[in-house]
């Protein structure tokens, strides 16, 4: 125990890590003691931890040093230490990605596998099928299979997380395990039954009558794992989703009933997972809701921290959709204000933020800002978001919740909480007129000590939006021009686009600007200098309409196109001009969330922003002749042409250019006997419309999502561009073997399949796009270039404004102005204002005044550089 002694010194100078200055090169010549006979296990365990620990702190081993490694680590095989082993087994996994001939070991790790030393097995599985790939999996399928119904909990339980890893790169071996794993689901292990049932959804997921069979199985029954049954809660949500089951019908649904049967669950686990499920479920009434609510209120007074968090933590989500039964949770709310845990207090204060009435905001604000210092950034965040919604809810608040936000602005933080501040900064901004003043001071002062350069970059790019149309725009001049003396390039750039933007709405300081742009022609930086020089040259112009279409308005086209667009004028005839109007401004694809039943990982890196017009025109550019269509318009969403659980499931994404649109219809064959060639879409087409090309799909076998196109081409008036097309999904038909999916014979037959019509709407040819400041561009609008259609309807199908106005946007597909399209409450006149361009390079404003009184009135107000288009707007909402 001598070893483990620590003098007095060492403990004065606090803990410190043996490994922290290693260096690769050192370890690895340490590795040649594996070799040595006897094996010295102490000391091999201590150089493969050493080698654990650099490969964890991030060092790369390339491949040769890998392989050395890996082969020297085989030699202690020959030991019996029990823990110098799964040293090895730990090792083999964390270099089975990088070593070369790694397959070497599958037989030591085999006969581990299925050896007599429990301590072996389980991390031998692990380390086997970490270096197992599809040729070999099969040749251990039947130690695999032996191991997921083992006797012992943690072989079972090791064989079963790893079946689930290798069903990502070889699902059609691990599917015919399915039996293995159904029969682990009987055990009496509370992990074994968790992992069984996570391997067999995993198996099944693709089938929706296979899941359904599997859940209504096993509601029936009596899971002992309440992770399993946890498990069975979230699938059972996901089935109800699917379904879309109308409120009315929920109550009756048996996977509703046993959701809620698990309220009553012995397990606290359970009990909160279904009463987090219920209240995220949509189509719920208030009955429904009261048992799962009134649950979340008892967990807010339990004595156990987690519970109290978690009931908070849920209250605090679903505060916006559910208002009136969170507001009955108000009174444990407030007494979780002064929870000893800080997590709870914030989450507890926010909730009641988002649900507490206007009197209590100021009251509220005291008594979180006494402990917003010692909470982590996450959890502010989470008070910056309360406090966004409070602004939107009261916006008489404005002014106490702006200086709430300035003084977090001022404290220390990172960059996600910073950026949640400006974000809520600046949607105050553009939702309440009467904050812009101060919001813009609040963020000034906040630039003049902003580390961080996106934020600086952001807010640069608001006040050129903004600060010209402030009562005194003149205030904000000295802090732009500060950025340029004091700030990095990338912020100088901004700031000068910000200063271009005044002297061109505001003629009173446009002599100012130009000499301040003038004196940033002397900038050290290439891209500041060029800004400079262009945005002089145009306001030296005198031009109105040159300010307008190149300061002022600048539309920002998507830069993957319109590389691609250059690059194909470069290869093209140089003669003619290229025309940047012809490239879309495409709109930003959200990212896709994952909602699937099994964890995702926090540490997985987001995936970037790209637009949806951007990612199809990658794959269109795989068809032959693509190129002579011109560059892509726009992309709408993908729309289903059958039923989700038929025998073949189609959608299709309409693909909008110039002239013609491209149907690409993405086919999914889920029956496992059958084997589909030549498979097409026949469309029947409407009058006008012209049929190009046919691109059909060679091969469609089982499971595998598989695409064919049909090329169409506009008739030449736009009016009748908004039709209807029938569908018939046409194909060969060979039988096949399940297992296999090799067709039987070559010979087929000829059969289809009909699809749901589809139609060809207005928003369908609109690419929405957002005006910096709308009136300025209506009113330049008002010219002969642009004409115009103006018309009033009376919109019996909706009751409230905002239901009009949610409809509108959808028929015409354009983009709002400026939150527009947010109806505030209580009131029974509104305006939205909306942009965009038609397929073409048509651009569209339009002005929509409603009246609610028995019903909605709507005056439609349509000004477009293409009359027919006007016209044709105007028309779709009639």
């Amino acid at each position: 125990m001598g070893s483990f002694r620590r003098d007095k010194d060492e403990e004065e100078d606090g803990p410190s890590n043996a490994y922290q200055n290693l260096e690769k090169t050192s370890v690895l010549q340490e590795t040649r003691t594996f070799n040595e006979t006897p094996v010295n296990a102490r000391k091999c365990i201590h150089i493969l931890t050493k080698i654990l620990y650099l490969i964890n702190q991030g060092e790369q081993l390339v491949p040769r040093e890998a392989t050395d490694c890996f082969f020297a680590m085989t030699k202690l095989f020959q030991s019996k230490d029990v823990v110098l082993r799964r040293m090895v087994y730990l090792g083999i996994k964390e270099l089975s990605s990088i070593a070369e001939d790694v397959i070497i070991v599958t037989s030591s790790l085999t006969k581990d596998m299925t050896g007599k030393e429990d301590l072996y097995r389980a991390a031998a599985i692990r380390a086997l099928c970490s270096i197992t790939d599809n040729t070999m999996l099969q040749a251990v399928e039947r130690y695999m299979k032996q191991c997921i119904v083992d006797k012992n909990a943690a072989v079972s339980c090791a064989a079963l997380v790893s079946s689930l890893r290798l069903a990502s790169t070889a699902g059609d071996v691990v599917k015919r395990w399915a039996n293995e794993a159904q029969e682990a689901l009987n055990s009496d292990n509370i992990m074994v039954q968790y992992h069984a049932l996570g391997l067999l959804y995993h198996i099944r997921k693709s089938d929706r009558l296979a899941v359904s069979k599997l859940v209504n199985k096993l509601t029936r029954g009596s899971l002992k794992s309440p992770y399993a049954v946890c498990m069975l809660i979230r699938i059972a949500c996901k089935l109800i989703e699917e379904e879309d089951v109308p409120s009315e019908e929920l109550s009756d649904s048996p996977l509703f009933t046993f959701i809620e049967s698990c309220l009553r669950h012995k397990s606290e686990m359970v009990i909160y997972e279904a009463a987090h499920a219920i209240v995220n479920l949509k189509n719920t009434n208030p009955r429904m809701l009261s048992p799962a609510f009134s649950i979340l209120q008892l967990f807010c007074s339990s004595p156990k921290a987690t519970l109290r968090f978690a009931a908070v933590r849920t209250l605090n989500k679903v505060a916006m959709t559910h208002p009136a039964a969170v507001t009955t949770c108000n009174l444990d709310l407030e007494g979780l204000i002064t929870d000893s845990n800080r997590s709870v207090a914030t989450l507890a204060i926010t909730t009641l933020l988002k649900t507490g009435a206007e009197s209590s905001v100021e009251r509220l604000m005291k008594q979180i800002s006494t402990f917003v210092a010692e909470i982590s950034d996450e959890f502010k965040v989470v008070v910056v978001q309360a406090i966004c919604a409070l602004c939107t809810k009261y916006p008489r608040k404005h002014t106490v919740l702006m200086n709430f936000l300035s003084g977090m602005l001022r404290e220390e933080g990172g960059l996600e909480y910073k950026t949640s501040i400006v974000d809520t900064i600046i949607t105050i901004i553009e939702e309440n007129v009467d904050a812009k003043e101060s919001g813009l001071s609040h963020l000034c002062e906040f630039i003049e000590d902003c580390e961080h350069v996106s934020l600086a970059v952001r807010i640069l790019h608001l006040l050129g939006k903004e600060g010209p149309f402030a009562a005194t725009p003149s205030k904000y001049i000295r802090f732009i021009y500060n950025r340029v003396i004091l700030e990095s390039p990338i912020v100088r750039a901004a700031a000068v686009t910000a200063m271009a933007q005044f002297g061109a709405s505001c003629p009173a300081l446009l002599s100012n600007i130009l000499v301040l742009l003038g004196r940033c022609q002397m900038d050290p930086d290439d891209e500041v200098r060029d800004r400079a020089t262009y945005y002089l040259s145009i306001l030296n112009s005198k031009r109105p309409e040159l300010y307008k279409n190149y300061i002022i308005e600048r539309e920002n086209c998507s830069l993957a196109l319109l590389e691609k667009s250059l690059v194909e004028h470069l290869n093209g005839d140089l003669e003619t001009r290229f025309d940047i109007s012809i490239v879309p401004k495409a709109a930003i694809v959200k990212p896709v969330i994952a909602n699937d039943v099994m964890l995702v990982t926090s540490s997985a890196p987001r995936p970037p922003k790209i637009t949806r017009e951007e990612e199809s025109a990658a794959r269109l550019a795989q068809l032959p002749g693509i190129q002579v269509l011109g560059p892509i318009h726009r992309s709408t969403a993908p729309i289903q042409l059958t039923e989700s659980e038929t025998e073949y499931t189609v959608q299709c994404i309409k693909h909008i250019f110039g002239q013609h649109v491209v149907f690409q219809f993405d086919c999914l064959n889920t029956l496992s006997d059958q084997f589909l060639e030549n498979v097409r879409v026949e469309l029947t087409l409407p009058e006008g419309f012209t049929a190009r090309a046919v691109i059909p799909c060679p091969k469609l076998p089982y499971n595998e999502l598989q695409t064919t196109f049909v090329i169409v081409e506009f008739p030449p008036d736009a009016a009748s561009s908004i039709a209807t097309f029938g569908a018939t999904l046409r194909f060969v038909v060979k039988d096949c073997d399940p297992n296999t999916g090799e067709p039987d014979s070559d010979e087929g037959y000829d059969d289809e399949y009909m699809l749901e019509d589809l139609e060809l709407t207005v928003a369908d040819q609109i690419q929405k796009t957002k005006k910096n400041n709308f009136q300025v561009a209506w009113d330049a609008a008002d010219s002969e270039e642009w004409l115009q259609a103006e018309d009033t309807f009376v919109l019996s199908a909706v009751t409230t404004l905002q239901d009009a106005v949610n409809t509108i946007v959808k028929i015409l597909g354009l983009g709002a102005a400026n939150l527009s399209e947010k109806v505030p409450e209580g009131t029974h006149l509104h305006t939205l204002l909306c942009s965009g361009s038609f397929r073409g390079g048509a651009e569209v404003l339009v002005r929509a005044k409603l009246a609610l009184s028995e019903g909605v009135t709507l005056n439609l107000t349509v000004r477009s550089t293409d009359q027919d288009v006007a016209e044709l707007i105007t028309a779709a909402i009639g």
